[in-house]
């Protein structure tokens, strides 16, 4: 059933409203992430290796083969449930609520350099507040 056009107005004023409130959630409610299927059936799979090899393991007196089996295991969890790598943004959240497409990704700063710059806008403000 389509929306009628008073709730579509005020479901894209929400939007705006969202966007103008927290540009950053609107741009992650946007962006591409979404876990395929088939992570979670290797995973799955995995595990249930790992649960085979851990057994035998037990069963036939060989630490090495139930430590295998635990390594599998934890390492099929950890693939199902990791987030999939970023290939960035699906697109940007303009000031007006328009979602357009990001434009290409540029050379990458060193994420730490932001980190450290931002740690210490933070430790100025707090000195300047305190004064």
């Amino acid at each position: 059933m389509p929306l009628s056009e008073y709730e579509q107005r005020v479901l894209e004023q929400m939007e705006r409203q969202l966007t103008s409130d927290d540009p950053r959630l609107a741009n992650t409610l946007t962006s591409r992430g979404r876990r395929s299927v088939s992570r979670y059936v290797l995973g799955a799979a995995g595990v249930a290796v790992g649960l085979l090899l851990l057994i035998f393991g037990v069963v036939a007196s060989r630490a090495w083969l139930g430590v295998l089996g635990f390594i599998v295991m934890f390492a099929a969890v950890t693939y199902a449930v990791a987030r999939p790598r970023a290939t960035g943004p699906a697109g940007v959240v303009r000031p007006d609520g328009r979602v357009t497409r990001s434009p290409k990704p540029q050379a990458k700063k060193s994420r730490s350099a932001g980190f450290m710059n931002r740690l210490e806008e933070r430790w100025q403000k707090r000195r300047d507040s305190d004064r």
